[in-house]
């Protein structure tokens, strides 16, 4: 999943609600509340998310968050991995089909 977050935050900043709503889009089942802050926090850690502080006309400034330099290089990087994984899993289901 946080490699999904952190597709979605490259796009642009982010407000939690926001990323929650296009997991779910994605379908991407396992998404709540108590699962997305923990995880934001840990990229945030990590040092390929940043927040930044946006006013608000429905009440208080929301905090969005969005990708760093390093972690464009970090999706970057992944995202090499994951095509790569993706086809191998395809060469494998056609091997089992077989």
């Amino acid at each position: 999943m946080a490699y999904c977050v952190l597709l979605i935050c490259g796009e642009s900043a982010k407000y939690t609600s926001d990323i929650i709503l296009q997991l779910r889009g994605a379908e991407l089942v396992v998404v709540v509340e108590g699962t997305i802050y923990p995880l934001l926090s840990r990229l945030q850690k990590d040092g390929l998310l940043a927040h930044e502080w946006q006013e608000s006309e429905q009440g208080p400034p929301r905090k969005y968050y969005k990708l760093t330099d390093f972690g464009r290089g970090v999706v970057a990087r992944l995202g090499g991995h994951i095509k790569t994984l993706n086809s191998t899993l395809n060469k494998l289901e056609k091997g089992a089909k077989s």
